[in-house]
């Protein structure tokens, strides 16, 4: 579970309908079941007219990764990994590494040390792996476009459903009893379209961009630390072009852990 996702949530449910509640708001008037199904409804009429079947199917997955923080990768001990195949290779040649391909969880770099195995060409090697990247963005583009489509329009069906409910209370002026309902599915409709743009559509979208710029650096690095071995580059310069991927933290970490290692 994302934390962070979950905890930014709450703040903003609390920050919202505490400031209401503190402006002497009553949390009950945001419950409106017309204004609801416009805005709702609505936007996700919309974002079907707009995408593609294919595309919609992948937004609730993309949704659970949000909130679950999806797949992450231990960069770190990627690099380590890596360092370990370029010493092994520049020792015992690259058929050496086949006894470890097995044993490789990621499947990006699981294709990518089997292609090197084969005897791949550098040059063939990397259009391959970089295809697979570019075609991983896209599909990770396309998820969060919609979440960014959604945040755009939810704002104009919340007006939409705002001039609704005005024409209702234009209609009914002569009775006072449908005025105040009118005026409540007005603005809690216009209410329920920037909350639901501002605090999930929006803020969702920026959370899975950042997903999968992380996920695109990480399938670089393993793309770097291949050609190197490919390359025959010495393990320490294989180590040195690869720590330019890690964050501080993780190359403190990675020196830590090599330290332990040392006197053990």
């Amino acid at each position: 579970m994302d934390l962070a996702t979950i905890i930014g949530l709450v703040l903003a449910l609390v920050g919202i309908i505490g400031g209401m509640v503190l402006e002497g708001g009553n949390p009950a008037a945001l419950f409106n079941i017309p204004g609801l199904m416009i805005v709702v409804v609505g936007t996700l009429g919309a974002v079907m007219i707009s995408q593609s079947m294919d595309t919609l199917t992948s937004v609730p997955g993309a949704l659970v990764t949000a909130f679950t923080g999806g797949k992450s990768h231990d960069a770190a001990k990627t690099v380590d990994h890596l360092v370990d195949m370029a010493d092994k290779s520049r020792r015992e040649g690259l058929l050496a590494l086949e006894a470890e391909v097995g044993e490789i969880e990621d499947r990006f770099m699981k294709k990518g040390v089997q292609l090197m195995i084969d005897g791949t060409d550098p040059e063939l090697l990397r259009e391959i792996m970089e295809i697979d990247a570019a075609s991983m963005k896209h599909r990770h583009e396309s998820r969060f476009a919609v979440l960014e489509f959604m945040g755009g329009i939810a704002p104009t069906i919340g007006v939409l459903g705002a001039v609704m409910g005005l024409m209702s209370v234009m209609t009914h002026l002569d009775e006072p009893d449908h005025i105040g309902p009118g005026i409540a599915t007005a603005f809690v409709a216009t209410f329920y379209g920037v909350f639901t743009a501002n605090v999930l559509f929006l803020p969702l979208a920026k959370k899975l961009q950042g997903a999968s710029k992380h996920e695109i650096a990480y399938l670089e690095m393993v793309i770097e630390g291949l050609m190197s071995i490919q390359a025959g580059d010495n393990p320490r310069i294989v180590r040195e072009k690869l720590d330019g991927f890690l964050t501080p933290s993780e190359r403190k970490r990675e020196k830590d852990d090599g330290d332990m290692a040392e006197a053990a």
